[in-house]
């Protein structure tokens, strides 16, 4: 399976889980429980991404990071999928920016 179709699957299987029994997967729980714990748990593994990099910067295992960064991106997929959105929103944002500087970028935004 490539990098998009794990993604693709995934979208798929976030979207499944909305209005299923919150006994019935994490993910069912987290929607059940609403935005405010779905929010409450990108900052916490955005905490812990943070901690897991400073970490590798001090000789720590590389593989940790990987491991928070996967479940960064997965608590964010759920909050994209709470609010009707997807990864591949994301992909057509950045591929937008494509080719655009980083500078121009941010001064299009202010």
């Amino acid at each position: 399976m490539n990098n998009s179709e794990i993604l693709a699957q995934l979208t798929e299987i976030l979207e499944q889980r909305k209005g299923a029994a919150p006994d019935s997967s994490y993910v069912a729980s987290l929607y059940d429980k609403g935005l405010d714990a779905i929010l409450k748990k990108v900052g916490e593994e955005s905490t812990e991404t943070v901690m897991a990099a400073k970490d590798v910067a001090h000789g720590g295992d590389k593989g940790k990071l990987v491991y928070e960064v996967a479940d960064l991106w997965f608590h964010t997929m759920v909050l994209l999928a709470d609010q009707n959105l997807s990864a591949d929103d994301v992909l057509k944002e950045l591929a937008r920016r494509f080719g655009v500087s980083g500078h121009d970028e941010k001064a299009a935004r202010e």
